[in-house]
């Protein structure tokens, strides 16, 4: 097999686990971060309807003038985002979230964004 195929199965395997514990609610929505090479997307959704509340991404902050000098595939578009989703939440009343890191590892810009999340107000 391949490396990238294998990475990629691996990558699937680890967020359907995760999938399998976490589920978001109207209560306490699930949080869920997915990154790709340039940019990073966050969404906040309930599961039980079957919604998204709230997103927020380095591309359409970047096309709203609203990123500055970061960038979507560094640490400070990710603070920019984990900010930009809290305050978005906040505002459509949502104080408690489940963290759902999608299978990545908590580590880079992932925790970035979490840790910004926080910072902002939101509770995990």
């Amino acid at each position: 097999m391949k490396r990238a195929v294998k990475k990629r199965l691996m990558h699937e395997r680890r967020h359907r686990r995760i999938r399998g514990r976490i589920s978001g609610s109207a209560e306490r929505p699930r949080l869920v971060v997915t990154r790709s090479h340039k940019q990073i997307y966050v969404q906040v959704i309930d599961d039980v309807a079957g919604r998204t509340l709230c997103s927020a991404s380095t591309l359409a902050m970047a096309s709203a003038n609203t990123l500055g000098d970061a960038k979507g595939g560094n640490l400070a578009g990710a603070c920019a985002v984990g900010s930009e989703i809290a305050k978005r939440a906040i505002d459509a009343g949502i104080k408690t979230v489940s963290f759902d890191r999608g299978g990545y590892r908590y580590h880079g810009r992932v925790k970035a964004l979490a840790d910004a999340a926080r910072e902002a107000g939101l509770e995990f």
